[in-house]
């Protein structure tokens, strides 16, 4: 049987919520849906879906360091707005990290997450070797 390997952010919400930001089980990782929360524990980049996407982006790859991968890894990606209208911003922070690797790739609208100040998440899966 694989070894379980729990990645945590910091995110305040991991314990009350009981989930980790990352899971890797043998080759395969999955990363929850990524909130642009930032090192203070506030919302990164208020108002800014550019800004809030390279946010999460970035705790999404810290999050694959500590679990044994890299963007390179991710397989499928998916992209959660508020206003499906600020997609072009989104994609934009999306392909400056995805470019060369081009994930498979869904973009949704939500009608909210748990802070209101929150524009987008973004969650991963990925696997290695």
């Amino acid at each position: 049987m694989a070894m379980r390997k729990m990645v945590s952010s910091g995110s305040y919400l991991e314990p009350e919520i009981g989930f980790s930001r990352a899971v890797r089980i043998g080759n395969q990782i999955s990363v929850a849906g990524t909130a642009p929360i930032g090192a203070d524990g506030r919302t990164a980049a208020k108002g800014d879906v550019y800004g809030q996407t390279v946010r999460c982006l970035q705790i999404i790859e810290h999050a694959l360091a500590e679990a044994g991968a890299s963007l390179g890894d991710v397989i499928r990606t998916r992209v959660m707005l508020t206003d499906i209208a600020g997609w072009k911003d989104a994609a934009r922070a999306h392909g400056e990290f995805f470019s060369d690797i081009r994930p498979a790739c869904t973009f949704v609208e939500v009608s909210a997450f748990i802070d209101p100040d929150w524009l987008v998440e973004l969650e991963a899966d990925a696997v290695l070797g």
